[in-house]
Order: structure tokens, then C-alpha cells, then sequence
């Protein structure tokens, strides 16, 4: 690959990012996306594939993976903020409240520290749906700097 074509495909450097920056990602959750979770994880509890057992249990029906939400934050951390090129190391994350089929969760990323010797950024992270948090943590991002002309 060309190295125009690289520099084309990469997002943001991190002389390009600023403290308060923010971005964020939306899903509409369907019923494929639950099944198809489940079993490119392996993660089969039944909570979130058997409405019957679900119904049972404190949720009163399914509910949406946890790692769900957690992947949208990775859509956002790779498609926009810092985006292509910017590696994820690390997350910490603690979940609020359940997800369900058909809600759309909004994920966002806001920049709070940039460390310019280490190439490293720490973003919070939060998952909304309908305004109320679902999931919230932080990341660290490792972000290369724009190449020398």
C-alpha cells in the first residue's frame, strides 16, 4: 500500500487532538445483532437469547450483552476519535443499567488527557440510551504522531 493511500486511510495524529473533544457512535440494536453476538463469543446466556428464561429473571425480559456497548465504544475509538491508525490499549468499564432489543445506544468518547511523550490519550467513554447512562469508563488510546515531510 502506497504511502498516500496510508496517509489517506488515517485518522486523526496526535498533534491533531485536544482535550474536550468529543465523538460519539449509534446503534439501533436488533435482534441479528444480539444472535450473532452470542455466538461469535460464545457467549450464550441465556438472559439474552431465551425471552422465557429472561422473563424469570430481575430484567423481566432480554437483555443485550454488556460487551455490546463496549464494542460501540470500539467503533468510535477506531472509525472517529482518535480513528484509523490509533491503537486501543486499555478500558475500564462499569455497566448502569440493561440494554434491550430495539434500543439504540449512543456511544461517545471525550478526549481528557493527552500524554505527548508517551503517544498516549485517555478518553471517558459512556453509552447512552435515551439520555440515561448505560455503560461508563475510560480508555487509552496510543495515537501516532503525523509523519515528518
Amino acid at each position: 500500500m502506497s504511502q498516500e493511500m496510508m496517509t489517506e486511510l488515517h485518522g486523526l495524529y496526535l498533534e491533531d487532538l485536544k482535550e474536550g473533544m468529543k465523538a460519539s457512535y449509534a446503534k439501533t440494536i436488533t435482534e441479528a445483532d444480539v444472535v450473532l453476538f452470542a455466538g461469535i463469543t460464545g457467549d450464550d446466556n441465556p438472559v439474552h437469547i431465551n425471552a422465557e428464561y429472561a422473563e424469570q429473571t430481575m430484567f423481566e425480559q432480554r437483555i443485550v450483552h454488556g460487551m455490546f456497548s463496549a464494542g460501540l465504544i470500539s467503533a468510535v475509538l477506531g472509525t472517529r476519535l482518535s480513528g484509523p491508525g490509533a491503537i486501543y490499549i486499555d478500558q475500564q468499564l462499569s455497566f448502569k443499567a440493561p440494554v434491550h432489543i430495539g434500543d439504540t445506544v449512543v456511544a461517545t468518547a471525550t478526549v481528557v488527557e493527552i500524554n505527548e511523550e508517551r503517544r498516549r490519550v485517555r478518553l471517558e467513554t459512556i453509552c447512552r440510551v435515551n439520555n440515561k447512562v448505560v455503560a461508563e469508563g475510560f480508555a487509552t488510546n496510543m495515537v501516532d504522531r503525523k509523519p515528518v515531510q
